[in-house]
């Protein structure tokens, strides 16, 4: 079975920044994407920004120019790097992996920005 374990969430000021980070317990294989979902209280979890392993990356429109995906196959690790953090990116963030046959999910970290 394999784990995702994610860590860096924490508490911020806005225009702070926060790096994440997600590493599966094993090597993982046939990925598709690797990618961060949040949710927010009261609100549908979202895509925050994902690597198909056909290359390129996706970002949500919130996001784009703030935060930055990368990932390191060696380590079986995927970043999210976070910058000019605002209150409304509060939430808890969640790393996903999704193969040909199963899609797994980390437990999730807190994020909160400050105003």
């Amino acid at each position: 079975q394999v784990q995702l374990m994610e860590s860096g969430g924490g508490l911020v000021q806005a225009g702070g920044s926060l790096r994440l980070s997600c590493a599966a317990s094993r090597n993982i294989a046939s990925i598709n994407s690797m990618g961060w979902y949040r949710q927010a209280p009261g609100k549908q979890r979202e895509l925050v920004a994902r690597i198909p392993s056909g290359g390129g990356t996706n970002y949500a429109g919130s996001v784009k120019g703030r935060f930055t995906i990368s990932r390191d196959n060696a380590k079986n690790t995927v970043y999210l790097q976070m910058n000019s953090l605002k209150p409304e990116d509060t939430a808890v963030y969640y790393c996903n992996v999704v193969t040909t046959y199963i899609s797994y999910w980390g437990q999730g970290t807190q994020v909160t920005v400050s105003s």
